[in-house]
Order: C-alpha cells, then sequence, then structure tokens
C-alpha cells in the first residue's frame, strides 16, 4: 500500500518588524512646520522690478508677507496688494507668486486694478 510520508511544516521566514517611535509632535504641530516653511516664489518680472528699484526686503519681511498672504488666500483674496513700508507688491495669492513690485514712492502715483484685497503691513 501506499504510505503517506509527513513533511514537517516550516513556515517561511518573515523579515523582523522594525517598530516605529512615536513621535512626540502632533499631526497639528508637523502641518504648522510644514505651512510655516513656505515661501512666495518672485516672478522674472518683479525680480527686475526689485533690482531696478534697489528695493531690499528682509527674510523676517518676507515671511510677514508669506504668512499674511497665506492668510488672506484662506478667505478668498486671489489677487492682493501688499503694502510695506519700502515697497508695494502685487501677488498672486493662489500660486503664492509675487507679479510686480514698485517702490512706495512710486506707488503713490498708481491705479492699480484687478486687485481684490490689499494687506498693509
Amino acid at each position: 500500500m501506499n504510505s503517506i510520508q509527513r513533511i514537517p511544516y516550516h513556515p517561511p521566514l518573515q523579515p523582523t518588524k522594525q517598530v516605529k517611535q512615536a513621535t512626540s509632535t502632533s499631526f497639528i504641530e508637523q502641518l504648522q512646520a510644514a505651512v510655516g516653511k513656505q515661501h512666495l516664489k518672485i516672478s522674472k518680472h518683479a525680480t527686475e522690478r526689485l533690482q531696478e528699484r534697489n528695493i531690499l526686503i528682509s527674510d523676517e519681511e518676507w515671511q510677514q508677507v508669506t504668512d499674511s498672504v497665506l492668510e488672506a488666500h484662506d478667505k478668498g483674496v486671489r489677487q492682493p496688494l501688499v503694502l510695506m513700508e519700502q515697497a508695494a507688491l502685487i501677488v498672486n495669492a493662489k500660486n503664492a507668486t509675487v507679479i510686480t513690485a514698485m517702490d512706495r514712492l512710486e506707488a503713490k502715483k498708481q491705479i492699480f486694478t484687478n486687485i481684490d484685497g490689499t494687506i498693509i503691513l
């Protein structure tokens, strides 16, 4: 008669899983840190205008402009005029891009169209 042979069953070896350690920062803190790192892009046109007009904006001021533009965008503003002490910027809030820049003296002589909000810093 045919005999049945028993072959011992050995389950395949599983690689050991590394246990991820829980981080002490919450999702909200990580999200805020990521959002805080956002920067405005500056179009070629705006870069040329900033250079031509010798407008210097510090990193802290750029961060303040960025934060204000993002807040305005959250409120539905699409294209704000940002008035700073030394400059006036027009920003596309959706793309987070500075479209053009001029110094404040020049801005006094201008009529601004196609903006739907103003940010005064």
